[in-house]
């Protein structure tokens, strides 16, 4: 049974209806109907099925086209595409499977496009790529402020597994339905129906078939068929290793300059700025940027040029004696390249408290963004343990509903690692405590953290009945797969150009009569950009700045 709801909350309901589906002018159907095939469409008639890949692209020219949301649970209608109205989302572009089926409700004609055609069209012609991107990127919105995609998550909001993966999801732009089992009445019999024990949750249910019990990461993009289309064995220009801001910007300048390029990423696009809830100090962005929806724009804009990302498959091990180099990938397969871009940035570093692992994600955790609030409940006190721009972020995010915040900083003030701004906001913000000299000495709970036990600046330890804590303590650098590759400083950042002394060209035996160029490793054609790269500026634009700086050297490489 089709659901008509869904007709209004998307055509006319939806905020953004007019640039989800916008009418298109003659002159523009002609524009797309001059790179593809016009055919007719019979009342009935399937155009594509859910899953399918290598999705065509429809413009519609007469009659009406249904896009149904295929599930075993049952299908729904999402919305009905009119005569000049096109269809599509943004898995096209990513080149993913689709999510939706599209029925013919009325017989008539369309203009065809491949995926390949529809690519250039949105690549030659800027009006079109405007009204496209615009429309699938809504589009795709308004999916997953629905829960309305291929995949069903069923979990609890106690285990870490669920938000891990609700994290993975949500930060790749992946519509998802996700069922509570401890508030979903109609959970258990789904259980009883896919033969899944409770036990088992959390469980992904690919498009109404397919049960993933506690996946990986890699295993659910399998499922999703997010890295179908990438050729592995394919040599490239160069490969990016990181789709954090610096890796995005690599991967836009790269492909918009006819680079074949391909990123590769262990998680989730947007990187540590991408767990930002908001990020006030980027230029152009006067009322701030959540980092999440920085790193989905600039995700989509990079594969709109061209640049393909792996997505859940991390690099380990760099493949460096002599060019052509490669990149072997955690699931062993070894993708050559004739240049390299390290982009893996920073994480941050971890409390030496014995405890810690049993409650990450269980009352500690390392990003502080809605899917993190959520998890909070009713509680009236958390803990941000940080004294940088993150840190001060978090901090602003969560006391927004009331709660009383702890900052803890080992520092005697905030006021040589933090943005003025930020310092400004949570110094004017009641519910905010500093509290400087302090650090975390116990964490303890059964199961879920329970209470804090904190050390002050007099040496008094105190208990604290406190459930969240969230972590963002300095930073360090994701290097442990080079194995040698390049020069490290000793901290483990990556050295280039002129941070690179003779002895570290000599041990390396440079082969070059030049030196090394301003973000050059110690090996030719090896590059850092971003916090991975020591005497960094911790900024994402300086990030941004150097991924795209970056690829001008790279350019000369592949010249020489």
């Amino acid at each position: 049974m089709l659901n008509e709801v869904a007709r209004s909350t998307l055509l006319t309901s939806a905020p953004h209806a007019a640039l989800m589906f916008p009418m298109l002018s003659s002159a523009q159907v002609a524009r797309v109907a001059s790179r593809g095939v016009i055919r007719q469409t019979t009342c009935g008639e399937v155009l594509i099925e859910g899953g399918q890949t290598n999705v065509p692209f429809f413009v519609v020219k007469a009659g009406e086209i249904e896009v149904i949301r295929p599930s075993g649970l049952g299908d729904l209608l999402i919305a009905t595409v009119h005569a000049d109205q096109f269809t599509g989302d943004i898995s096209m572009i990513l080149g993913r499977p689709a999510l939706m089926r599209l029925r013919v409700s009325e017989a008539g004609e369309v203009v065809q496009l491949t995926r390949d055609q529809m690519h250039a069209l949105i690549q030659a012609d800027a009006e079109m790529s405007e009204i496209l991107m615009k429309a699938l990127i809504y589009r795709r919105i308004e999916l997953v402020a629905h829960g309305i995609g291929d995949a069903l998550l069923i979990g609890s909001p106690h285990s870490a597994a669920t938000l891990r993966i609700k994290a993975f999801l949500t930060r790749n732009g992946h519509p998802f339905k996700y069922l509570d089992l401890d508030r979903d009445s109609d959970v258990r019999g789904l259980l009883e129906r896919f033969h899944v024990d409770p036990v088992e949750l959390p469980v992904v249910i690919c498009r109404g078939e397919t049960v993933l019990k506690n996946p990986s990461n890699q295993e659910i993009a399998n499922c999703l068929g997010f890295n179908g289309r990438i050729d592995q064995d394919h040599r490239r220009d160069v490969v990016i290793v990181g789709a954090g801001p610096a890796g995005l910007a690599a991967a836009v300048y790269a492909a918009s300059e006819g680079l074949d390029a391909l990123v590769i990423e262990a998680s989730s696009p947007g990187g540590q700025a991408g767990s930002s809830s908001r990020i006030e100090n980027y230029l152009g962005f006067p009322t701030g940027i959540s980092g999440q929806e920085l790193a989905g724009r600039a995700y989509a804009q990079a594969q709109k040029f061209g640049a393909e990302v792996m997505i859940a498959k991390g690099a380990a091990e760099l493949i460096c004696q002599q060019p052509p180099y490669g990149v072997r990938t955690d699931d062993g397969a070894t993708i050559p390249t004739r240049t390299v871009i390290i982009a893996t940035g920073a994480r941050y570093r971890k409390p030496a408290l014995a405890n810690l692992s049993q409650f990450e994600g269980a009352g500690a955790y390392y990003n502080a963004t809605f899917m993190e609030e959520a998890q909070l409940g009713d509680c009236n006190e958390v803990i941000v343990v940080g004294g940088a721009n993150s840190a001060g972020q978090a901090a602003v995010f969560l006391a927004q509903t009331g709660r009383l915040v702890h900052v803890l900083v080992r520092a005697d003030s905030l006021s040589e690692s933090m943005s003025r701004y930020l310092l400004r906001r949570i110094e004017e913000t009641p519910t905010i405590q500093i509290r400087t000299r302090t650090e975390i000495v116990a964490l303890e709970g059964n199961g879920h953290l329970e209470r804090v036990l904190w050390r002050d600046g007099t040496g008094a330890v105190t208990s604290h009945d406190i459930k969240h804590v969230f972590l963002m303590t300095g930073a360090e650098a994701n290097t442990g797969w080079l194995n040698g590759c390049v020069a490290l400083d000793a901290k483990g950042f990556i050295k280039t150009g002129p941070d690179l002394t003779p002895e570290d060209l000599a041990v390396a035996q440079w082969p070059l009569e030049r030196s090394p160029s301003l973000l050059e490793t110690s090996r030719p054609g090896v590059f850092a950009a971003g916090d991975v790269r020591c005497g960094n500026i911790k900024r994402v634009a300086s990030a941004v700045g150097e991924g795209s700086i970056a690829i001008s050297f790279v350019h000369r490489v592949l010249a020489e």
